[in-house]
This record gives C-alpha cells, structure tokens and sequence, in this order.
C-alpha cells in the first residue's frame, strides 16, 4: 500500500438510492392503444433483480426482447450489460450511462476523464467496437459535456443533449443544455440545432424530439423536423411544443414507424410518475404504466425497433424474485487502491473507536433515532428510539458513548436543539444527558476531541451559526468552564471535525461571503479559535471559481494529513430530471491534502452522497454481509421541485 495515499475505510450515505430496487420491464404496444385501459397486456421482467437496474435499450428485433443493453450497479458501480453480460467499455471509469447498441458498436457516457475547469462535468460519449474492445473512441471533443445520446434509425447520425464548454453557472434542476448532432463519420463538425433542450430521441433520421421546461413552467416535449438530407450549413428549424401545458411530460422515446411517443408523465393532483404513448397527429395521450402499477414510479421509458414493445424502469415489488433486502452496507468501487468505500442505508455515521461498529441515523429525513450496526454489515442494533436526532460523533476514550443532536434537522437558529451524551449497551439500555440548555437555540454537529474531554459544536445561541466548546460530560451545566464560544461573526460556521492529534479543527463556512448561505468552503483553526484559515480546494485567493465552493461534511484522515467532504465542484453527471429526488451536484466525495493539494474525486455518479466518514482500519470489513438488513419497499421521493411546480 502506498501510504503517501489515503487509505482505510469511508462509510457514507446516497440519498433514496439504497431503496430504488429498480428492474427493467416491457409490455406489449398494441396499434388500437384505446382497449389498453380496459384489457392491459402483461408486463414482463427483463432483468433479474440484482442491485439496480436501469436506462436500458432494446437492441434487437422485437421477438427478442433479452437482447437488453442496460446499466446495473450489481458491482458497487454503473456498469453497460447485454443481458446478463458485462461489456466491455471504459475501465477505468466509475460512472457508465445510456447505453446503446447499433452495428456492432457500443455507444455510451462516462465520466472517467477529469475536466481541466472545475466545476464542470466529466460526462462525455464513448464508443466502441464490440467485437474489438481494445480502441476506445470519445466523440464528445475535449472540453464539452454532453449527456443522453439518440441515435437516428440509420444511424448515421448522433444527437445529445449538450453542454458545451459552457462553465456550469450552478443551476441543477433544468440544465439548460442545447440539441447537438453530429455524425459519426465527423463527430467533430457538430451543429448546434437548438438551444435549451434535454434528452433527444430521433424518430427516422429527419425528426427529433426532446424535453425542456417551457416558459409557462411545464416541462413538455419539444419537435424538431430537420431537411431530409441534413444540411449542416443549414438554419437550424424552429421548434414546436407538442405536449400541452397542465402536466409535466420528459424523458421522450420516438417511434420510427408510428407518430407517437412514449414519454414519461407528472400529472398534476397524481402521486406517481408514469409512462404514458401520445400521439402527435391526434394530440390525444394513452396512459400505460398507470393501468399496470399505479402506485409505482416509472422511468425513462424506450421502444422496440418496430415499435411492438415499451419498456422502462420501475421498483421491482415487494413480492418479486429477486434481492428484497436492503444491506445495511453495501460496497461500492473506490477509485483509490487501498481506500475501501461503502455506502450505509442510514445517514451520519461514526465509527467506534475499534473501526467495529457504527453508529448512524436510520432515516435520514425523521432521523427517528439512532441505530448501532457491525462495520462488516452483519448485525444491527437499536439504541435510541422516539428522539429525532441527527450527527454523530463516537468518543475516542469511553466504550459505548456517542454525542449526537436531538431535535429537528434543518431548522432556524432559534429551533430548539440539543447536543446529547448517549450512554449505552448493545441489550438495549441507553442513558440520555443533554448537555445544552433548551432556551439555547439550535445546537448542533458535535465532534469530540482525541482526550474525549471536550466537543466543538455549532450554535445559534447568539442570533448566529458559530462554533462552541463545550464539556463532554457534563455540558455547560458544569458552569462558567463548561463552554466557550471560539467563532463569532455574522455568518454561518458549522460541521466541526476535530483532527486526530487535537491540534485542529475543521469546519465549513460562508465567512468568505456571509450574504450567500450556500457558498461554504472549507476552515481550519486552532481549538481556541485562532489562526483562522481557509483551504482553496479549487483556485486560489480572489480566483473566480473559488467562492463558488458548496463543500461539507469534513472531516480528517486518521493521520491528519487529508481532508474527507462533499462538494459541487464536479458539476451534474446526469440529467436530475430522468431519476427520483436527489441534489447531486452538491454530493460528490471528495480527498485533499490539508494544503489543499492532492484533490481526488471519490464518486462521480447521479447520486447525492454525503455524511462520510472515515476510520484507517480496514479490519473486519473485508467481506461485508449483504444479508443483513431492511425490507426493500421502494419507498423514495419524486424530484421535490416538479412536485412543488404543481
């Protein structure tokens, strides 16, 4: 093992992910779609219930619908599948997406190669050979983003949704990228055909259409009929809407033989996104998933080649074949050997001081409480119930004692929040100190020092977030001694993680600009509060990226030479509106010297990851228990902005 690399273990969290349980499925598209309400055909499981399964494509001819290309997780990252076949395609990439198969060749985005700017998305279109996986082509030029390729039924032409070399301005919920097409024997002549659009889908070669949100606020689709022989030099065609406003429609297949498409719908007053065939020429819409599973989500749906099948992904069910349990930790491919990462069904978790447990919440939206599992997955424990609580830190000194915050997460300065000691045994018992007094406000993340003697947290006691010291035993309830105030300004100090020699603390902030509540950088001071000082992860003092910073969640290696968070400084790897609720750009992990040098990104995927933490053994957490864990119930959020549009 190198040592000058960071090493051990990294337990972390993914928003909703760990209850998607998504399965590709198909069901048969009859000519006369108006009996479809009356007499739905069946549907059919096309993948096999293995981790998560999603934005596939049909790649033969509709008598044979396992000629499935898909993406799968069931190897910790996205991988391209042909049925029950891995492909070959980038390895050296953690993130592979919208796959496609035409000719012999594998069409694909990933995300392996870094970007010179931050800020910027890795996501880029690949292809290959498949009969010679040894040549891999980017057709995507150095410098551009683009997501969610089409290829035209010839295939001769590609179009994305793209976003150039434009530096990302920070907006996530509508990226604003522009329909690009190009062709495959000149992927570098692109032609910008439209401004503001996402997810093209080509009917024949002539016809595209793609999502966007309108100006009246509905996400609807969008057509663009091009000249027949495409010329490139040619103004490019207005487009039309086809979709009227009053629901939300995204995410369009186009049929080459028939004037409908599938297209993924948010109704308003409806609870679930399903997929539904409108038909362009009669503007009349056919509900399809709604009459199959109306009370399961549906994504981003795709047709046969002739048109006979529609397919998508959906939750596989609570009674399907397949895995049914949630791990309580699942590994996950980490880009640096010797640098184990495994993502927790819960959020905030802490190890004990051996590395063989972890203490975590296990919701992270009520975070009713606080669970203890094994660190290699095979048994879990409860030991705080009917407490909200959030954040937790494990004492270095005392066996089976964690400080965690009890009350509402999320909350204003003045919301009644306290820092908790927890007492505990694995039999159930559990003792309960508060350690704040209630008319204090918000108090929050604590982190305890190597002694075990003192914790830094963050209040709002005086109208603002700063950090506090206080006495890990009996609080400030010891008097004058059992706390002091280390930060003071007009601004928001929060997360404290203390180094493992007690020398420093690290923390997030908006100092650098008080007016912005989401411009956090990360702080490291002494534990007295002085020799304040600011780690540039990206740029430097008075640089135009740097005060752009959303980073989180730090905290230390167990040597003290690296810094562990989240950032947004790796842009959007996927387009947000095709997948459940998630605020990705804002949870990639990330490893930095604590100079700031030495930056490396630990995922990269479509994922909001976050709550990391880090212990430098990886003892007992070589062969993780699967086994182990919650019921699989599908239960995850839609994308929260569409349904507060309604």
């Amino acid at each position: 093992m190198d040592m000058d690399m960071p090493h051990g273990t990294i337990v972390f969290s993914t928003v909703g992910r760990p209850n998607y349980g998504f399965d590709v499925f198909s069901t048969p598209l009859p000519l006369n779609l108006h009996h479809f309400s009356t007499s739905p055909p069946s549907e059919h499981r096309l993948t096999d219930g293995v981790s998560v399964n999603f934005n596939a494509q049909f790649v033969g001819p509709d008598d044979d619908l396992h000629r499935l290309v898909y993406v799968s997780e069931r190897n910790g990252l996205p991988q391209i599948y042909l049925g029950s076949d891995l492909l070959p395609s980038a390895p050296a990439s953690l993130f592979h997406d919208r796959p496609i198969v035409k000719d012999g060749r594998l069409y694909f985005i990933s995300a392996h190669q870094p970007t010179d700017a931050p800020f910027q998305s890795w996501s880029a279109l690949y292809t290959l050979q498949l009969d010679d996986a040894t040549t891999l082509s980017r057709l995507t030029p150095y410098g551009c983003v683009d997501y969610s390729p089409s290829l035209s039924q010839s295939g001769d032409l590609v179009a994305v949704a793209s976003y150039g070399s434009r530096p990302w301005p920070g907006e996530f919920h509508d990226l604003k990228t522009d329909i690009v097409v190009f062709r495959l024997s000149d992927s570098s002549n692109r032609f910008l055909l439209c401004s503001h659009g996402g997810w093209p889908t080509w009917s024949g070669d002539s016809t595209i259409y793609f999502h966007r949100q309108a100006d009246d606020g509905w996400w609807s689709i969008f057509r663009l009929d091009l000249p027949s022989n495409f010329d490139l030099s040619a103004t490019p065609p207005a487009p039309r809407r086809v979709t009227p406003p009053g629901l939300h429609c995204f995410t369009p297949a186009a049929m080459h033989d028939r004037q409908q498409i599938a297209v993924a719908t948010r109704r308003k007053g409806e609870t679930h996104r399903h997929i539904e065939i409108f038909d362009v020429e009669l503007n009349k819409f056919y509900p399809i998933t709604k009459f199959l599973n109306p009370n399961i989500h549906h994504y981003n749906p795709f047709v046969s080649p002739n048109s006979g099948f529609l397919g998508y992904h959906r939750f596989r069910g609570e009674s399907s074949d397949g895995e049914s349990m949630i791990p309580n930790l699942d590994q996950v491919s980490s880009p640096i050997k010797g640098l184990r990462m495994l993502r927790l069904n819960g959020a905030f978790p802490s190890f004990s001081p051996s590395g063989d447990l972890i203490a975590f919440n296990p919701d992270f939206d009520s975070n009713a409480g606080i669970d203890i599992v094994k660190s290699d997955g095979s048994q879990r424990w409860t030991i705080l119930k009917g407490r909200t609580s959030f954040y937790n830190a494990w004492s270095p000194t005392e066996k089976n004692v964690i400080f965690t915050s009890i009350g509402p997460i999320f909350s204003t300065v003045k919301a009644t929040v306290q820092i908790a000691r927890i007492s505990f045994d694995l039999q159930g018992e559990a003792e309960v100190k508060i350690l704040t007094k209630e008319e204090t406000g918000n108090n929050a993340f604590p982190s305890c020092s190597p002694d075990g003697k003192s914790l830094v947290f963050r209040s709002g006691r005086s109208g603002h977030k700063n950090l506090y010291i206080l006495d890990a035993v009996e609080g400030e309830f010891k008097g004058d001694n059992g706390i002091r105030q280390v930060t003071d300004g007009p601004w928001i100090d929060t997360m404290p993680s203390w180094s493992p020699d007690g020398n420093l603390i690290a923390f997030s902030s908006n100092r650098h600009n008080p007016d912005n509540p989401e411009a956090f950088s990360i702080y490291v001071m002494g534990p007295d509060g002085s020799n304040v000082r600011r780690i540039f992860v990206v740029g430097g003092e008075g640089s135009e990226e740097v005060d752009r910073e959303r980073i989180n969640h730090v905290c230390f290696s167990a040597d003290g030479a690296w810094l562990l968070f989240t950032a947004n400084i790796g842009g959007v790897t996927a387009e947000p509106v095709s997948l459940p609720n998630q605020f990705q750009p804002y949870g990639d992990l990330y490893v930095c010297r604590l100079d700031g040098s030495g930056l490396q990104r630990l995922t990269w995927n479509g994922y909001e990851n976050g709550t990391p933490a880090w212990h430098p053994s990886g003892s007992g957490m070589n062969n993780i228990n699967k086994g182990n864990g919650n019921k699989l119930l599908g239960e995850f959020d839609e994308p929260l902005w569409i349904v507060c549009d309604f």
